[in-house]
């Protein structure tokens, strides 16, 4: 699904991935050892570094091809760099979406009543 040619495949499977690793959690009274807890056990913060890191790759790619064809690089043609500018363009304001998202989600839970 996209919205407002933002992908939001990136956001579902992140949300799918953490559903599955809490459906896989045990019980807290379950007789289990530290280490298969830890196995069990998707951190929030690891999974988004990885994605920052991923978009991070994404724009000093897009980034060193737009120089190599501005330097005058005959391997790298016009359609290739701006495409390139474009996917890491693209991956960027999905991040931004993902990000205004939490936040958004964050003041929700923090003005709930309890």
């Amino acid at each position: 699904m996209s919205i407002g040619a933002i992908d939001t495949s990136r956001i579902e499977a992140m949300v799918a991935q953490l559903k599955t690793a809490a459906a896989r959690a045990t019980p807290p009274g379950a007789e289990t050892g530290q280490a298969e807890k830890a196995a069990n056990r998707v951190d929030f913060g690891t999974v988004l570094k990885s994605s920052l890191d991923q978009v991070n790759q994404a724009q000093q790619a897009s980034s060193q091809l737009a120089q190599r064809f501005a330097t005058g690089d005959t391997t790298v043609s016009l359609s290739d760099a701006m495409i390139s500018l474009q996917k890491s363009s693209i991956a960027f304001q999905q991040t931004v979406q993902v990000r205004n998202k939490l936040v958004q989600a964050y003041q929700e839970i923090m003005n709930m009543g309890i």
